[in-house]
């Protein structure tokens, strides 16, 4: 059995990126922990209340359900407000818990997103995920987050994916659990909508000859 964590900076990234893979995971009999890193009613309560967040984590703890994931952590950080927060204190949390269930498999948001937040998981995590110690992560990707990853700024490092999971089976799982997020969802042509899902997953699934895919870029691969 192989343990996975998703990392995911706000709620409903884990399932924008790979609620899928996570489906796939769980129906492969892995076992799956989400760690929702932040609290926006912390980092900007100005945009975001308490009941704002305390929403959010409702729909993002059903739509868990829904594909079968039982350990979701939420923590504190002040999103949208991470490139102003000292990461080494994210890195220190994340590394407690990665040592603490001795994941396999770990998946963070693309570096070069647009949001800065995705940014700053995606650094602190890599950090709390260097190689050293008894426990190591052998396996590293980087999802893509649709309203973020096709954003890229030109001087950042765009997402061109090396690693694809053929999701053709576990598809409406996703659109199951992105159901539960009514507070996110937006209509088409939004990017963050069900049909911009479902057309990314028919694209990745196309490039390589299946009918739904996630595409990921490897960051790390230890082959022991």
């Amino acid at each position: 059995m192989n343990k996975i964590i998703v990392v995911a900076p706000h709620a409903d990234d884990e399932i924008i990126g790979c609620g899928a893979t996570i489906a796939k995971h769980i129906q492969q009999g892995d076992e799956v922990m989400v760690v929702i890193a932040t609290n926006a009613s912390i980092g900007a309560p100005e945009l975001f209340s308490d009941i704002d967040v305390e929403n959010t984590r409702g729909e993002a703890i059903q739509a868990h359900k829904s594909l079968g994931i039982t350990k979701t952590l939420f923590l504190e950080f002040p999103a949208p407000a991470l490139n102003a927060f000292p990461e080494y204190k994210i890195s220190l949390e994340l590394s407690n818990i990665f040592q603490s269930f001795c994941p396999t498999h770990l998946y963070l948001p693309h570096p070069g997103d647009i949001h800065q937040d995705h940014k700053a998981i995606y650094r602190a995590a890599l950090v709390a995920a260097r190689p050293q110690g008894n426990h190591k992560i052998n396996n590293i990707y980087c999802y893509e987050t649709l309203s973020e990853t096709e954003w890229t700024p030109m001087q950042e490092r765009p997402f061109i994916p090396n690693h694809f999971v053929d999701v053709t089976n576990v598809f409406y799982k996703k659109e199951e659990a992105m159901n539960c997020f009514k507070s996110q969802i937006k209509a088409f042509p939004h990017s963050r909508s069900l049909e911009a899902f479902e057309a990314l997953a028919k694209f990745r699934g196309a490039t390589i000859g299946v009918d739904r895919a996630e595409a990921f870029i490897v960051e790390r691969q230890i082959r022991m």
